[in-house]
């Protein structure tokens, strides 16, 4: 009953008109047509429903689903947030472009609100009926207010008096109280009332929004239970105690709702002095963009449904009824409140190469010898935090410049920073501010890397800074010599631990050279000057990317082997696609492995046959960049950027060569690696949906994480 095609394309006629291709004549066939690519926002949508799925995947811990169930609410927030808002701003200000892909945004908005409507059912079915008995069962309990004892009931009166009323503001409606102005995604309860007030006012309806400050998922008293862990919903404690905001007078009904909003934020160039400046006045205003979309109890009634529906100008598309809490992500804390290891995955220590691991010796001695290529989380993040902190107290290092996309709220490598200003260093930071809701965060680091004394920039207007980059300029003896971090995930140790990412720690003097090259692009004026070995766009990266794929379909052609594989979090970019629909029919054999969005269509006959299309959902986040040419010199190609429009044409961003090679080889084996999963692959079929692989009924399990973890970490 609860079955979501992990699907489907709606544009019925492109789709079959792919199925049904069988043996088609060269001349015939147009691989720029429409029917051969996939809408963007629809594979997206795909991805968070393979999240979805995870939460029912019984061979992960108990608690590990549950986070998948949070995780994927996060997604839709943001998918609402970014995406949706977007399709709705396009319809509402006429702007109806029709990509690639042929299909309208109107068309896009219809089929992914049929979708997500059946998603978000399915989200709460699996959250009552699947995980809460589940863990109910394992001692893990959130008690609705029919659950409580007496006892129970009077501490929950107790802590509602004491804890959330003095902070609650209940708004009644009336001409002086117009309906408030709320939060983007904050809880709030419509409530029905009878009687009348102390000034004679019987509007018969208020707005109870939900304290901010207050977590949403509150701890019992063990004394008050039999066993196990008891939590209780903030929400739960508002509903059962509603009647104390409202003194002599009747309640008739409480219930949750949530609105989602417009989040983009809307910076234009042209108009733009001070960009710090104008962000923080954005900022504000994205709490109270336009709405998206309204979650509300499913037992709210239709005329108060209706009344919220008009004050935000929505229609029935954009409502959701929910069987539970609204904004499940409030409820991510469980996992870190509990001390159950036998619920959470098994810890593990990410291991340090052997080169690294002698503190006496220095980290750039190593690197001087040869480069280091990390793996995370499967080797730990340690040696960049080290690097930075040998610089810091290195007399000999005089300068530090490093790229910033997002660092976490509490970040060693930004106290390394400090320490390296205020001991005199140059220190140049590249802070990127549109950082999506990561903005305020890098606007106080901005600040304090300013007090501290290091120069901060905020990269080009109009290009958002996504190269992740670490240049040490360190004197010895008698020359200068250059020391450089490359990376494909962000310098935040937190993310590093769940993200799977590539480091390249290096002296390459070419590729120190072109680093040091880029930075001056940054952070000064002038052309373009002419860099060796890396890719950076928006310059050169796509050309060089279009430039390998031709090599690679030109070696089929002469009869040579010929294999692409490429491991990026999303493949939308249309030149990109049809270089790769190119080399196909030339021959060559291309594996892809796309985390998230693939706008291309695999196994069409003329078209597409010898690609594949995997996507890896596991316990870690599947983050590395990797373009991989079996003819090219160098194979390996590691990169910031995904294969979109965005990061090839509007961002800054650098793809690094692997030139040694060993290190070619171990990533050639990485990739094999995630090529052979065949327990948390899904395989991207032609018609646009999804297929979860399963090892034959004799064959050996292969699962790419489990076994880069058995090989990798200590």
């Amino acid at each position: 009953m609860f079955t979501i095609s992990i699907m489907k394309d709606t544009n019925e006629s492109s789709v079959n008109n792919v199925t049904q291709k069988t043996i088609v004549a060269e001349e015939e066939i147009n691989i720029n047509s429409s029917e051969y690519f996939i809408n963007r926002h629809i594979g997206l949508m795909q991805f968070n429903l393979r999240v979805l799925e995870q939460a029912l995947s019984e061979e992960y811990p108990l608690l590990e689903r549950f986070q998948f169930l949070m995780i994927f609410n996060s997604n839709m927030d943001e998918f609402f947030e970014i995406h949706l808002a977007g399709l709705r701003r396009q319809v509402s200000f006429a702007r109806e472009t029709v990509n690639i892909d042929g299909m309208r945004p109107q068309e896009v908005l219809h089929t992914l609100s049929a979708q997500i409507k059946l998603a978000i059912e399915k989200q709460y079915h699996i959250l009552n009926d699947v995980l809460l008995p589940t863990l109910s069962r394992n001692k893990v309990r959130i008690l609705n207010v029919h659950d409580w004892t007496s006892e129970q009931s009077l501490w929950a009166e107790d802590y509602f008096r004491n804890q959330v009323m003095p902070i609650i503001s209940p708004i009644g409606l009336d001409p002086a109280h117009p309906f408030p102005r709320l939060v983007n995604k904050s809880l709030n309860f419509i409530v029905s009332l009878d009687g009348k007030d102390a000034f004679g006012r019987d509007s018969g309806m208020a707005i109870v929004p939900a304290p901010r400050s207050l977590p949403r998922l509150i701890r019992m008293p063990d004394e008050l239970c039999n066993d196990g862990d008891n939590f209780v919903l903030l929400s739960s404690l508002i509903e059962a105690h509603i009647d104390d905001l409202f003194n002599g007078m009747t309640t008739t009904g409480c219930y949750q709702f949530r609105i989602t909003r417009d989040a983009d934020l809307d910076l234009n160039a042209a108009e733009v002095e001070d960009i710090a400046r104008a962000l923080r006045g954005e900022l504000h205003s994205r709490r109270f963009g336009s709405a998206v979309r309204l979650e509300v109890d499913k037992n709210c009634p239709e005329d108060l449904v209706n009344f919220l529906l008009e004050q935000y100008n929505l229609t029935n598309d954009e409502l959701y009824r929910v069987d539970g809490p609204v904004n499940l992500g409030r409820m991510m804390p469980l996992k870190q409140m509990l001390d159950r290891p036998d619920l959470i995955f098994p810890p593990f220590t990410p291991s340090i190469p052997k080169q690294l691991r002698d503190k006496d010796t220095s980290i750039f001695d190593v690197i001087q010898k040869e480069d280091i290529l990390l793996q995370h989380p499967f080797q730990s993040f340690t040696p960049i935090i080290d690097l930075l902190r040998q610089a810091a107290k290195d007399p000999c290092v005089l300068s530090i410049k490093m790229t910033l996309y997002r660092t976490g709220a509490s970040s060693e490598i930004v106290d390394a920073l400090l320490e390296s200003a205020r001991a005199g260093k140059e220190v140049t930071v590249v802070i990127e501010l549109r950082a999506r809701f990561d903005e305020e965060e890098n606007l106080q680091l901005a600040t304090h890397l300013q007090e501290a004394g290091a120069v901060v920039t905020y990269g080009v207007m109009g290009y958002k800074t996504h190269a992740k980059a670490l240049l040490i300029v360190r004197r010895e003896g008698a020359q200068l010599r250059r020391y450089v971090h490359l990376g494909t995930g962000n310098y935040h140790s937190g993310n590093a631990r769940v993200y799977t990412d590539y480091s390249l720690l290096t002296a390459d003097p070419d590729l120190c050279s072109d680093v040091h090259k880029i930075f001056q692009q940054l952070t000064g004026m002038g052309k373009a000057e002419r860099i060796k070995k890396l890719f950076s766009a928006p310059f050169t990266l796509k050309k060089n990317l279009l430039r390998l794929i031709e090599a690679e379909a030109e070696a089929a052609k002469q009869g040579n082997e010929a294999h692409i594989i490429i491991k990026v979090n999303a493949l939308t970019e249309p030149k990109i696609i049809i270089a790769l629909y190119q080399a196909s029919k030339a021959g060559v054999t291309i594996d892809l492995i796309i985390r998230g969005m693939c706008c291309l269509r695999p196994g069409i006959p003329g078209v597409s046959e010898n690609i594949r299309v995997r996507s890896i959902v596991g316990r870690f986040l599947e983050h590395s960049r990797v373009y991989y040419f079996h003819n090219a010199t160098p194979h390996a190609y590691c990169a910031s950027a995904d294969a979109m429009e965005r990061n090839l044409m509007h961002r800054v961003e650098i793809c690094f060569p692997i030139l040694n090679a060993r290190l070619q080889a171990r990533i050639r084996n990485d990739l094999q690696t995630y090529l052979m999963d065949n327990y948390q692959s899904w395989e991207l079929q032609p018609d646009g949906h999804y297929i979860l692989n399963t090892p034959a009924v004799d064959g050996e399990r292969c699962t790419a994480q489990t076994v880069l973890l058995e090989k990798l970490a200590d």
